[in-house]
C-alpha cells in the first residue's frame, strides 16, 4: 500500500511538471518564441522619474522617449535601448531632444538591470523554460512562476510571475526589486493589443510598466523583428557612447562627514547633501536626516551624536519627499527618530516605509522598528523648549514639490532650505526669464516676515558657503 502511494505521488508530480511545461510550450508556440534567440522592436515611449513626483500622492513625472528602439539577445543575455528624450529643462526654456540609452551586458548581473530582459513577454517564456516554472490556474489566466538565477542581497532568488491568457499570450509579468523607500518594490508590466509580425512573432502594441504603484515606463510598439541579422550591431553602443549602469565592483566608500559649527548647539553636517543638527535641552533635531542612501544617513546620525554627545536624536525634519532626500530614512527609522513632514506626505511615507524589506535587509528591517511619521497640519510646526526655538514653514507656490519646507532659527537668524534654486556666479548676468524657484523663495520669506542673516542650502553652493538674502535677491535683479 505504501509503495503504491509513493508511485502514485511520483506519477502525479511528473504529470504536474509536464502540464506546467505544456502551458509554457503552448504560449511559446503561439507567440512565435520557438527558435527565437534575439529580438528588435521599436516605437514611441515615455520614461518616468521614480520618486520625483511633484506631490507624493500623484504619478511619477513622465518624459517623452521618441524613436524608442530596443534590441535583446537572450543567449548572452544582453540588451540595448536607445531613445530621444523630449522635455523642457527644469530651469525652463525651450524643450530639447537629448539622446538616452540603456545598455545591459552579461556583466550587468544586478537584477535591477537584468529584469528588463526577463520581464518582456519573450524573455519571460524563455526564463520559464530555463528555470523550471510552475503553473497555477486562475479565473482568467494561467499564472506561471519561476525563480530567477540571480539572488538578492538577502540570499533568496528574485521571483518572476507571468500571466498567460486563453489565447496563449503573456499579458502581464511581475517581479520585485529592492528599493530604499518601497522595500521589496513590485515591478508590474502589462502587455496589450498584440499584433503579429513576420514568422508568426507576436508582439504587444502597448506596454505599461508600473513601479511604486504608478506608471514608470509606457510604450506604443510599432514593429518587432525576430532574430535580426544585425543583432550585434544593434547591441553595440557607438564609440565614446555611454552605457547603462556599469557592472563590476561597488564604488569606493565616501569619506565620512565633517561638521561646521554655525552657532552654539547648531552644526552643519557637510557632504554632497548637507544636514543641520540642532541641540535642544534633552535631545537633537536633524533637518534632512536621510538624504541619498542608508550609509549617508548613518554617517549623518553618527556625526550629529559626535558633535552633540549624550543626547538622542528625537526628530528628523525632511525638506521634501523626493527620493534623493529620503532614501536614507530607513536608517533614521532604525535609530528611532520620528520623521516630521507636512500631512500631505504622511500616508505615503508610512505605507512605503512599512513595506517588507526581505530582498535587501537594511538597518530598519534588522532593527525591527516601525516608522513613526508625524504629519503636521497647517503651514507651520514649531519645536521649542527653554533653550531653543526652531520653526518649520511650508513653502507656497513652488512647482518642484508640494509639502516642501524650510527651517528657521529665529534667535540665530539661520535659515535652511533645499531644491529651490542654485545661485549663479556673482559676475553672471541676471537670468531672463528669472529662475522660478528663486522668486518663490524670496516671496515666501517676505510673506512669512523672516529675517535670516545666513542661509544654508542642503545642496552645497558653488563655491561652498552660506549665503544671504541680499545675494539671493541680487540674482533676481532685486534690491
Amino acid at each position: 500500500m505504501r509503495r503504491t502511494l509513493v508511485v502514485t505521488l511520483a506519477l502525479a508530480g511528473a504529470f504536474l511538471q509536464t502540464a506546467d511545461a505544456q502551458v509554457v510550450a503552448n504560449a511559446s508556440k503561439a507567440m512565435g518564441v520557438d527558435g527565437l534567440n534575439s529580438i528588435h522592436y521599436y516605437g514611441v515611449a515615455q520614461n518616468g522619474n521614480l520618486g520625483q513626483n511633484n506631490n507624493s500622492n500623484q504619478p511619477w513625472p513622465m518624459a517623452g522617449a521618441n524613436d524608442y528602439v530596443r534590441a535583446i539577445d537572450f543567449t548572452q543575455p544582453a540588451s540595448r535601448a536607445t531613445w530621444q528624450n523630449y522635455a523642457v529643462p527644469v530651469t525652463g526654456g525651450v524643450a530639447t531632444r537629448p539622446p538616452g540609452q540603456q545598455v545591459i551586458t552579461p556583466q550587468n548581473t544586478a537584477w535591477a538591470q537584468q529584469l528588463e530582459i526577463w520581464i518582456t513577454p519573450w524573455g519571460f517564456l524563455k526564463g520559464a523554460v530555463a528555470n523550471k516554472a510552475t503553473v497555477r490556474p486562475s479565473k482568467k489566466e494561467q499564472v506561471v512562476t519561476f525563480d530567477a538565477p540571480v539572488k538578492s542581497p538577502g540570499g533568496q532568488p528574485y521571483k518572476v510571475v507571468g500571466y498567460i491568457n486563453d489565447q496563449n499570450l503573456v499579458v502581464k509579468t511581475q517581479t520585485w526589486v529592492e528599493n530604499p523607500i518601497f522595500g521589496d518594490m513590485l515591478v508590474e508590466t502589462e502587455y496589450n493589443y498584440y499584433r503579429e509580425g513576420a514568422n508568426g512573432l507576436k508582439f504587444p502594441s502597448q506596454i505599461i510598466q508600473r513601479r511604486g504603484g504608478w506608471p514608470f515606463f509606457t510604450a506604443y510598439i510599432l514593429g518587432a523583428h525576430g532574430n535580426p541579422a544585425n543583432i550585434q550591431q544593434l547591441l553595440t553602443p557607438p564609440a565614446g557612447g555611454r552605457g547603462g549602469a556599469p557592472g563590476g565592483g561597488a564604488p569606493p566608500a565616501a569619506a565620512g562627514p565633517t561638521s561646521e559649527k554655525l552657532a552654539d548647539g547648531v552644526y552643519r553636517i557637510n557632504g554632497a547633501y548637507n544636514s543641520l543638527a540642532i541641540e535642544f535641552a534633552d535631545h537633537i533635531l536633524l533637518f534632512e536626516p536621510g538624504p541619498q542612501n542608508e550609509a549617508r544617513a548613518q554617517a549623518i546620525i553618527a556625526e550629529a551624536k559626535r558633535v552633540i554627545p549624550n543626547k538622542p536624536i528625537r526628530y528628523g525634519v525632511i525638506s521634501h519627499h523626493h527620493f534623493d532626500h529620503t532614501s536614507g530614512l530607513p536608517a533614521a527609522v532604525a535609530e528611532g527618530i520620528t520623521i516630521v513632514t507636512p500631512e500631505v506626505n504622511k500616508n505615503f511615507l508610512m505605507t512605503s516605509l512599512s513595506a517588507p524589506r526581505t530582498l535587501a535587509p537594511d538597518s530598519q528591517s534588522k532593527s525591527g522598528k516601525k516608522p513613526v511619521i508625524e504629519g503636521f497640519k497647517g503651514d507651520k510646526r514649531v519645536f521649542q523648549d527653554a533653550t531653543r526655538t526652531f520653526e518649520v514653514h511650508v513653502i507656497k507656490g513652488l512647482p518642484h514639490a508640494d509639502g516642501l519646507v524650510i527651517g528657521y532659527l529665529p534667535k540665530e537668524k539661520i535659515l535652511v532650505y533645499a531644491d529651490m534654486f542654485n545661485l549663479p556666479a556673482a559676475n553672471d548676468p541676471v537670468p531672463n526669464p528669472p529662475v522660478v524657484g528663486t522668486g518663490v523663495f524670496v516671496d515666501n520669506i517676505e510673506r512669512l516676515k523672516l529675517d535670516p542673516e545666513r542661509i544654508m542650502s542642503i545642496h552645497s553652493l558653488n563655491p561652498d558657503r552660506l549665503t544671504t538674502l541680499a545675494e539671493i535677491k541680487a540674482s533676481l535683479g532685486r534690491k
